[in-house]
């Protein structure tokens, strides 16, 4: 009998570890350049099966963080890929380079996911480029860290629910009518739905929405044979942490899981590919939980 050679890995010990001391704090939304350890998102690591072969995929945030590194998976499974971004053009392209050099076709995107004609026209585009849409991530967030109530201001409140949870509505209505039985949609809710963090009342807030919002959407669709769920992750190293959260936590950052560190996106790559396959064919309303070791129960 051959030996295997490939070694499993301590997960405590599998990505870097806190203390973050050499990362600055950046202006929102954050870029991936800035950061300090590098993020991985499954460059080098993530292999692909043919899962998603012919398919074709809209992924929201999909320049840095989770978002690119679903990109980089969804195109390593065959999936061509439609990168919607804010306006951080340099991470977009990057995340583009990844995809094209998969073999598949990347089209970017730019604009304010909070805007329902932008939602409108991201589907369309989609439609143009791909002739149909299989796959729909919602995965753009924003977020602020506040000590107080008082510190959050109206046009913040909006900002963050109009981002997180109202451009989900807004897509999914645009692109249901081009989504055939056997499409998928996935949206990215957070352990905040479940644990909120204090200082983090707006976007804990969207996240508990979210999670309801797709809960009830997988019994709507389902009679059309589409499927929506989530994917909870707990804290993940993204550009989004340091633009976002105070300096002596972001040092921490990920040090109060079971597993001592935070995630990276890499990590989160493959229960987006199980939820867009159909290996995750009898699941919709569901979430996965990808925590550390956060309970979530």
């Amino acid at each position: 009998m051959k030996e295997d050679k490939k070694k499993m890995q301590d997960p405590q010990e599998k990505e870097v570890q806190p203390p973050f001391d050499d990362q600055e704090p950046q202006d929102v939304p954050g870029t991936e350049k800035k950061m300090q350890p590098k993020v991985d998102h499954g460059e080098e690591s993530y292999k692909g099966s043919g899962k998603l072969e012919g398919k074709n995929a809209i992924i929201t945030g999909g320049d840095s963080g989770i978002g690119r590194a679903v990109a980089i998976a969804f195109a390593r499974e065959g999936a061509n890929i439609l990168i919607s971004y804010l306006n951080e053009d340099e991470d977009a392209e990057e995340t583009a380079k990844w995809v094209r050099k998969a073999g598949k076709k990347a089209v970017l995107v730019p604009g304010d996911v909070s805007d329902e004609e932008h939602c409108k026209s991201i589907v369309q585009k989609a439609v143009e480029e791909f002739g149909q849409i299989d796959i729909l991530v919602n995965n753009a967030a924003f977020q602020m860290a506040r000590e107080n109530i008082q510190d959050i201001s109206s046009n913040e409140w909006d900002r963050t629910f109009k981002t997180n949870i109202y451009s989900m509505f807004y897509l999914i209505k645009a692109a249901e009518p081009h989504m055939k039985p056997g499409s998928t949609i996935i949206n990215t809710t957070s352990i905040n739905a479940y644990k909120p963090h204090p200082q983090l009342l707006a976007y804990a807030a969207t996240k508990g929405a979210i999670q309801n919002f797709t809960a009830n959407l997988g019994q709507m669709l389902a009679s059309k044979g589409i499927r929506a769920n989530c994917v909870a992750p707990g804290p993940i190293w993204t550009p989004l942490i340091p633009a976002t959260m105070p300096q002596d936590q972001v040092e921490t950052f990920g040090k109060d899981t079971p597993l001592g560190r935070p995630g990276q996106p890499a990590e989160l790559a493959a229960p987006f590919v199980l939820l867009a396959s159909e290996g995750s064919s009898y699941m919709t309303g569901s979430t996965v939980q990808v925590t550390g070791g956060r309970p979530t129960i």
